[in-house]
């Protein structure tokens, strides 16, 4: 099984890949009609809102697991993980 932080890095890659994505859907939807550009749209920001979701419960789920002092130092440390 992975680690907790190793899935958090993951997802944070993901999220970050996603949402750097979302300008160029445009691009690549522009020649359907637009009922589905906007099904494309809704599809896209849905799949960031869930890895969003994932991330706030894999954050909680390793917070619930460190002892109370290390905790509030991650809840007050907040860093990106390096690729």
């Amino acid at each position: 099984m992975l680690s907790t932080d190793f899935r958090i890095a993951r997802v944070q890659r993901s999220l970050r890949w996603f949402e750097e994505d979302v300008p160029l859907l445009d691009m690549r939807v522009k020649e359907l009609s637009a009922e589905r550009q906007e099904s494309a749209r809704r599809f896209a920001a849905s799949i960031v809102e869930q890895t969003r979701a994932e991330l706030g419960r894999l954050l909680r789920e390793r917070r619930e697991g460190l002892p109370r002092a290390v905790s509030r130092l991650v809840d007050e440390n907040p860093c990106e993980p390096a690729d």
